[in-house]
């Protein structure tokens, strides 16, 4: 196990605020689509944070990304590189720094590598006061060794141990396969501090409802992009996730934690 572990990452009290919400992923191709976007759904009440990826910030740079949504919204953003942290361990600690420096608060990791990169990126990122969201699981048929893939079905597992150890709380698993939600919701269930990821709501299949049920007590967060953004009216299609997030917050008695 770790030798040891790296402060704690601070609060986000926009997120903690909320048992269930929605995490807007920004997937658009310019800055303007990235304003517009904000525009129609940083209002709504569920919506508690956003979702950067790597092809939008290649285009324009993470600093002129971050930029822009900072000028429109306060709300948490977590970046999403596809998929870093997959990397040797020297590569940790600048690129957490950078994206420390552009100004994201949370960074998804998927440290396939092995121990040494759970330790690396998952480490740097909590010294470096931003919060590791850990995955590991894909939902595509052949990504394990059981569906002819190279990936061993207990990776997952392996790496949630580990970070966890480390003292990440925040995980990221595909909202497609219910039975995995619900075996990370076994393995998170009595850290009122944990917290799970859920993409794949909408466009590939997932659905709030079923996803949700599956984290049980956990606090748990649909990562929704396309169902969102790429609706006529994406404030009303926002409005729509948010409101059912919440509803299923604690079998809809409160909308917020006290």
């Amino acid at each position: 196990m770790p030798a040891r572990r790296p402060p704690r990452a601070p609060a986000w009290p926009s997120i903690a605020a909320y048992r269930h919400g929605v995490i807007c992923a920004c997937d658009v191709p310019t800055l303007d689509s990235l304003v517009r976007l904000l525009e129609a759904v940083d209002a709504v009440d569920g919506v508690v944070g956003y979702k950067l990826g790597s092809l939008l910030t290649l285009r324009h740079g993470l600093v002129e990304v971050v930029r822009a949504v900072r000028k429109m919204t306060a709300k948490p953003l977590l970046y999403d590189h596809q998929k870093a942290g997959l990397d040797i361990p020297s590569m940790a600690a600048e690129y957490v720094g950078a994206c420390r420096d552009a100004g994201v608060e949370a960074l998804i990791l998927f440290p396939l590598g092995g121990p040494t990169a759970v330790d690396a990126f998952v480490g740097e990122t909590l010294r470096a006061g931003l919060r590791p969201v850990v995955g590991g699981a894909l939902p595509l048929d052949d990504y394990t060794t059981r569906g002819g893939g190279y990936v061993s079905p207990a990776a997952l597992e392996r790496i949630t141990t580990r970070a966890l150890a480390l003292g990440a709380r925040d995980f990221i698993v595909p909202a497609t396969v219910p039975p995995a939600v619900r075996a990370m919701a076994r393995r998170l269930a009595g850290r009122r501090d944990a917290r799970l990821f859920l993409p794949g709501i909408g466009a590939l299949g997932g659905e709030i409802g079923a996803a949700f049920r599956a984290a049980g007590n956990v606090a748990a967060y649909a990562i929704i992009g396309r169902a969102i953004y790429s609706d006529r009216r994406p404030g009303d299609a926002a409005r729509r996730f948010a409101d059912e997030a919440l509803s299923l917050a604690h079998g809809a008695r409160m909308r917020r934690v006290p």
